[in-house]
């Protein structure tokens, strides 16, 4: 029986770093969640004023990090009254029916010299694989996290109608956004 606990003892000691959790972090003002896209052959920028994220991250241990990200998509503003009145409609973000978008991390890893953040995001009702290029920077006691990747709009059925024509909007929305971090 004492062979057995110390053997167990010894078998959790070494799996400990193995189920260590990432340290979470809360988002600090100044951080930013963006995106640009291109409209009759002129790129424009937006960005999201409502959204959260819980944050855990370990760049020592990528399995353990994790994001979970909600969107307010009534939020986004582009500094144009037309676009800004057309994004809450039913041909793009559709607001009423469908409020927030959703991004969770299902794996974090290394890929070459890139952290590359694998999730599911949901849009529009629409559930599908997104991954995110990452860049996580220590600071005293919290962080920055750069975060930008490249959505496909209609995958998603943003812009339907007469805006599903790539000529007129571009297919790939860029997606951006520098999280300042504390510790929790």
């Amino acid at each position: 029986m004492k062979i057995r606990i110390h053997s167990l003892a010894v078998l959790l000691a070494l799996a400990a770093p193995c189920i260590a959790s990432a340290a979470d972090y809360k988002v600090q003002s100044g951080s930013t969640l963006g995106f640009t896209s291109n409209f009759q052959g002129s790129n424009f920028d937006g960005r999201f004023n409502q959204w959260t994220a819980a944050i855990s991250y370990d760049p020592a241990n990528l399995a353990a990090s994790r994001f979970d990200v909600m969107v307010d998509l009534a939020s986004a503003k582009t500094g144009d009254n037309d676009r800004d009145s057309a994004l809450p409609g039913q041909d793009f973000f559709n607001v009423a029916k469908y409020p927030q978008a959703h991004f969770f991390t299902t794996a974090i890893r290394q890929q070459g010299s890139q952290v590359v953040a694998d999730g599911m995001l949901t849009l529009r009702g629409v559930t599908k694989p997104v991954s995110l290029n990452v860049a996580f920077k220590p600071q005293g006691k919290g962080a920055t996290l750069d975060v930008n990747g490249t959505v496909k709009r209609l995958d998603f059925s943003v812009g339907g109608g007469q805006y599903a024509d790539t000529s007129v909007i571009g297919p790939d929305v860029k997606v951006t956004a520098h999280l300042v971090l504390s510790a929790k």
